[in-house]
Parts: structure tokens; sequence; C-alpha cells
């Protein structure tokens, strides 16, 4: 099959990019994506909308020192086009501005460099950005950057973000004052009064459609007549900040589709990018792909979604491309290649035969050395990361030249694994690592466990939502967590009294509430007490005991641990003031991994019935809490 070639005009105001399958406009020298004609629309994008907010690159930034993750808001703009690349097979195009520290503007101290790029006989077209702060511009915040397009609301009504997450959609007009109810917070409402009447009694929030980076490769809406779809694949998750499990916005009513590369949410401000004044910096964001598929009237409109999965894999096993034209986007051959075998080293949780198991199913990653050690909060650099197959075994491909520390956590076990010493990937390189051991946190055998180690709270208790505030996706649905309002049921099901767990009795599928919130007394918010009771046949006075207690998310709360009296001072253990995950608000079943261990002395217990108290000491909100990943209780090596 022979495809038409390329072809580039250049207007006063304007961009024009065609390839025979479509025909994208692109203002000049603004790079804002004004116009996208495809399978007979004239234009996918809302044209009632201004053109400067239809497809475009955003951010959001604040002034070194400041704290929390708003500030000032930009949509960027460029102030240079350039032609990178223009033949028969493929346009590249520039839309640039430089950072001036003289201009009236408030503008983010950043070079900035976007571009576009049109290949021959491809249903889609591919943008990527590079930024860059020079060493002499002052420091500065950035929360949040991200591309952006508001589809044409007249055709795209159905939304699919995965095989289990798809449906059609209200309009954004359903969204206005007169036709909806704000209800908790501002991206959440009740639609009231919608236009299309098979809405009504729903809740609208654009949080309930967020998904983990290991799970975000495609996502996009389908227009059913004629059938169309509009699909973002991100084929890489290396210039994605956070790591695998990092949750991000995906589409929304609007109709919007996002590719998100740096933001805070369900994490706060501990993963804001915080740059000092003469602190250099350059990161290229992408490419991603916007990928376009339709077919004639009357055809089937669910092939769009099986498609559009097929050309996601298509475009990763194409990663990384070898077409960029910049070089701050280095091929497959400028790269570097790691790999090894993890095992673990628990010896409490290993057959005696053996003294090391593999580390089946593991998360292995590289992301750059930082000073928490954290590959969760590390947004600077690239991340690089893969699973290890049954027998341990890991391969990270095309790593970008630079240092790194080696990261895993395995499923099953707490903790993470963190190299001692930094890696140097070169270009070309081949790195055996060898057997690489990991030694869970573990001082004595198992007591009791409550849960599973896999960092979330999934499977903990979920009630089912209020009949008044309710997305039918998630009716029966494995993401129930992701309805509206669940914090106000813990109040209903223990009207009185904390919840009580007792070893050996309660279930914790049916008896541990998935988040551990406020409850409302008159007008106020107030912690909680949880209680752990567990019986003691044999105790040794003089050992230590130890409660690891795995965190899955904290809102801007206060965890302290007492045993055997509640009102014990000092408590065994205080977190202090804690997370600003906020992921009780935003329908999130987990934020950021933490994991504390209170160790008891055996003199606090005794033979018999003892309790640990878990209280949660702030209030004033109901999106202050904890959700709970693995609690488990260890006895002294000593004592078996």
């Amino acid at each position: 099959m022979s495809f038409q070639a390329v072809q580039l005009q250049i207007q006063d105001h304007y961009v024009v990019i065609d390839n025979g399958l479509l025909q994208m406009t692109i203002s000049n020298p603004g790079g804002i994506v004004t116009k996208i004609q495809y399978n007979g629309i004239q234009n996918l994008l809302e044209e009632t909308n201004e053109e400067d907010n239809r497809g475009y690159w955003d951010l959001n930034w604040s002034d070194a020192g400041s704290m929390g993750t708003t500030g000032y808001y930009e949509r960027i703009a460029g102030t240079n086009f350039k032609v990178i690349v223009e033949d028969d097979e493929m346009v590249e195009v520039s839309f640039s501005r430089t950072w001036d520290s003289s201009s009236t503007t408030k503008l983010v101290p950043l070079n900035i460099d976007k571009r576009f790029i049109v290949l021959q006989g491809s249903s889609g077209f591919y943008s990527y950005a590079i930024y860059e702060k020079l060493m002499e511009s002052p420091g500065f915040n950035l929360p949040q950057t991200r591309i952006a397009f508001k589809l044409n609301k007249q055709w795209f009504r159905y939304m699919v973000v995965a095989d289990d997450r798809q449906r059609d959609m209200p309009l954004p007009d359903d969204r206005l004052p007169e036709r909806c109810q704000t209800l908790a917070f501002p991206e959440a409402v009740l639609l009231t009064n919608p236009v299309e009447p098979e809405f009504k009694g729903e809740v609208d929030d654009k949080y309930q459609y967020s998904s983990e980076n290991k799970d975000l490769q495609v996502q996009g809406w389908i227009c059913k007549d004629p059938p169309t779809g509009f699909w973002q694949i991100t084929p890489s998750d290396e210039f994605r900040s956070g790591g695998p499990l990092k949750q991000n916005l995906t589409s929304h009513v609007g109709p919007t589709n996002l590719a998100m590369f740096i933001s805070a949410h369900y994490a706060g401000d501990d993963m804001v990018l915080k740059f000092a004044d003469g602190e250099p910096w350059k990161r290229v964001f992408g490419p991603v792909f916007m990928y376009l598929n339709g077919l004639p009237k009357g055809f089937d409109w669910n092939w769009l979604w099986e498609d559009a999965k097929q050309q996601m894999f298509t475009e990763t096993e194409s990663w990384p491309y070898s077409f960029p034209a910049s070089e701050d986007f280095p091929a497959s051959d400028q790269r570097g290649n790691l790999s090894g075998r993890l095992v673990i080293n628990d010896s409490y949780s290993i057959s005696d035969d053996d003294d090391y198991a593999p580390a089946d199913g593991a998360y292995v990653g590289l992301a750059s050395p930082n000073e928490s050690k954290s590959w969760q909060l590390e947004s600077k650099g690239y991340q690089f990361w893969t699973k290890a197959d049954e027998n341990g075994y890991f391969y990270i491909n095309d790593i970008r030249a630079g240092d790194y520390n080696l990261y895993a956590w395995v499923p099953g076990f707490i903790g993470d694994f963190v190299s001692d010493t930094s890696i140097s990937v070169t270009s070309g390189c081949e790195i055996d690592m060898g057997d690489i051991v990991y030694k869970p946190p573990r001082d004595g055998p198992t007591m009791w466990e409550i849960g599973v180690p896999d960092r979330t709270a999934r499977e903990f208790y979920v009630p089912d939502p209020d009949p008044m505030y309710v997305n039918k996706l998630y009716l029966n649905h494995p993401d129930r967590f992701r309805q509206y309002g669940l914090w106000d049921r813990y109040a209903e099901l223990y009207p009185n009294d904390d919840l009580v767990y007792t070893i050996g009795v309660s279930e914790y599928q049916k008896d541990w509430f998935f988040a551990q919130v406020t409850r409302k007394k008159d007008s106020t918010y107030l912690g909680t007490t949880w209680q752990i009771r567990f019986k003691l046949d044999n105790l040794n006075q003089n050992g230590v005991y130890k409660l690891r207690l795995a965190l899955a998310m904290v809102n801007q709360a206060e965890l302290q641990v007492r045993v055997n009296d509640v009102k014990a001072e000092p408590p065994v253990l205080t977190t202090g003031l804690i997370g600003h995950d906020n992921a009780i608000a935003r329908h999130g079943i987990h934020g950021l991994y933490r994991l504390y261990t209170a160790d008891i002395h055996g003199d606090k217990l005794v033979k018999g019935d003892n309790t640990v108290f878990l209280t949660q000491t702030r209030g004033g909100s109901p999106f202050v809490g904890i959700m709970y990943d693995y609690i488990r209780m260890e006895a002294p090596p000593d004592l078996s």
C-alpha cells in the first residue's frame, strides 16, 4: 500500500500538517493544536472553545520556598516556530520559547521546546517537549505538567480508560450550576438536571477515573457515529514521575483527554519538583502518541478500543522511537541495558531447606539518586521499571545514560530494596548485577497479621456507596472504592464505638474498614481509635515484640500506637503529623507507601488478652485519615 507524502503548509498564524489520513492545524508560533480533521469529521476538537483551549501543553508552578501544590497556571505558548524535519516520510516542527529575566510577564523560569511529529502512513501524531532550567535562572517549584485535549462534545460521548472502565459520559453542560449540585469538593458534583436524563442522580468526578502509571498506556474516547476513536498512547513511563504506582488523571467529562507527566495527585507537596537558584536541569517529556482510528458508518464501534490496544503494543515495542530529531532524545543504541536476579532472604517465611526464595513478580527499577532514597518521591530524573519473572530474573532495557539507584519491592513482603551504591549507565553498556539479595524487615516469627502486603488497602472492607451518590460504572465493580462519599459510611457502620478487630475471629475482608477516617460529631470531625485484640499463650517479658505497620496512604494524620492502655503516655509509637496523599477524597485505594515499626517491650504485654490501640489523633475534615496496607506482630526471635 502506498501512502501520501506528508505535507507541511506554513501560514501567517497556523501550521498545517497533512499525511492523507489526518490533517492537523497548529497555531503559529504558539504551538496550540486548534483543529484535527479525520474520518470525515471536520474537527475532532471542541470548536466552541477558544483556540488556545483545544489541544495544549500546560503546567502549574510556584515560587521557590512556597509549599503546597498550587501556584501559577500557565498554558505554554511558543514564541518561535521552526521546521526541524520536512520530507515525504516525516514532518517534525518546533514551537519554543526562551525564558527572559527582563520580561514583565511572569512565566516559569524554563526554556521550553514543544515538538509535533506526523509520519507518513501513520494514523495519528506524536508530541514531546524539552524543558530546560539554566544555571542562571532562579529557583521555583513545578507541581504539574501535561498535555490536554478538549474533544468535540458533539461527537465524543463514550470514554474508555480500561477494559472494565468504560461508559457513556455526561456532557460538560451537565456540570453547569443549574444542572448539578457541588458536593464536598468542587471536582465532585451530583447531576440533578442533566441534558440526558439517564445520568440524573449520578456523581461525576474526574478523580474516579484515575489510573496507576503501570496501567496507563492507552485511554481515550469514542465517537459512535461515524465510528471514530481518539486515543492517547504512552509507550514508556520513563518520563513520568513517581514510578509504576503513581496515580494520574486520565480522561474525564469535557470530553477531556490528558497525558500527565508530573503531578502531585495522591502524594501532595512531597512529590513537587523543587529547584534551587543556580540548579540546572533538563528533561524530555514524551513522545506520546495521539492515535486516531475509524470505521465507515454502520460498522461496530467496539472494534476501535481493541484496535487501540493493539496499537499500544506496537508503540511500546517500538520504544525508544528512532525518529525524534532532538539530540536530547537518545536512540536505543545510545542507551544501556541492565539485568540480574532478585532473591529474598526471610528466614521466617522461607522453608528450612532454602536460604533464599526467588522474588517472583518483584517490581525492579532505576531512579535518579536522591536524598530521600525513595523512588516514590523522585521527580527530577527518569525512571525505568520492569517486573521480575517467577525465578526473580529481571531485564531493564534502553536506559538513558546516567547515574541511578536500583530499587525493588516484592508483593507479599514489606519494605523496599535500595542499592547501597549508585549504578552508572553508559551508552551501549550491558550491566549484569548477578544475584541481588533483599532482606525484608523482620526480627522474629509472625504472631498474627492483618491484610496482604501489596501497598494498597484494596483487600479490606469497602462499603456500598450511599444510594444518593452513585457512579453506575462502579456498581458491582472490582474498583468499588472509586465511589463517592465512602468516608461517611464509617460512622454509619460504627455509630457509637470505633472498630474492634479480634485476631482469630475477625476477617480483614469483612471487618477491617478500608480507611481509618474521622468521625463527625455535630459539626466537628474527630480522630478515631481502632483496637486489635489478641491472645498471648507464651510471653517473653524481657524480649522486644515488633509491630510492623505498612501504611498505604496518609492524609494530614497522626498515628499513635499504645498497648493495653489507651491513655498511656508516651505512646509506643507516634508518627507525628504526616501525609498529603488525599486519596480518601480522590477515590484512590492508596497514596504513598510508608513503613513504621513499633517496639513493644514484653513487660507491656500480659499472658492472655492484649489490645493494641491505633489512634489517629487529627480531625477537622472528613478526608483526614489513614489507609493500612498490612499489619504484623512479630515475637522476639528467641520465642517461637
